[in-house]
């Protein structure tokens, strides 16, 4: 079941709302290429993280 801002895992749950909306986005990028749940949302989480870092600038 893919994620949305409502329903997304409980360890994105303390990410800021911009970096959590792009964590999903990338989430279920990835569960649409066949990554497990778990590996999918460590991925998610970092490239959401390095997105909003490289945004800033």
């Amino acid at each position: 079941m893919p994620w949305d801002e409502t329903y997304y895992p409980r360890s994105m749950r303390n990410l800021a709302p911009e970096v959590r909306v792009k964590a999903i986005e990338i989430a279920n990028a990835l569960l649409e290429e066949g990554y497990d749940e778990g590996k999918a949302i460590r991925i998610a989480i970092a490239k959401a993280k390095e997105w909003t870092e490289r945004r800033e600038f």
